[in-house]
């Protein structure tokens, strides 16, 4: 029974975050993909690639990661405590932006060189 429950949350998860990435014009399979679901992500958010490497390294990941999903919530138009949201509660968030309202924005100008 626990093992139900444990799909059930995960596939809620990954369809949570599909919907995010097709919402941003991202193929939806990417979100299933390790490590490219990050890049992507990172593609979203406007954030460079080179930001891999710090979600390699401990208690920089953490910052990233809530820089990355205050970066990505604002894309879609939510605020800074939508995106720690991301971040730390990914399993409720993702969901709630993937099948909300929400619309991406784009990104607002390219990346520095």
């Amino acid at each position: 029974m626990r093992g139900l429950i444990f799909l059930a949350i995960v596939v809620g998860i990954i369809a949570g975050i599909w919907k995010v990435f097709t919402k941003a014009g991202k193929p939806g399979w990417a979100a299933i993909v390790p490590i490219y679901n990050l890049i992507i992500l990172l593609e979203i958010a406007g954030k460079p690639l080179w930001w891999f490497i710090l979600f390699l390294i401990p208690i920089a990941n953490l910052v990233a990661a809530i820089l990355v999903g205050i970066a990505v919530a604002q894309k879609f138009g939510k605020g800074s405590g939508f995106g720690v949201g991301l971040a730390l509660l990914g399993f409720i968030f993702y969901p709630i932006l993937g099948f909300g309202d929400a619309k991406y924005q784009g990104a607002s100008q390219p990346p520095p060189v």
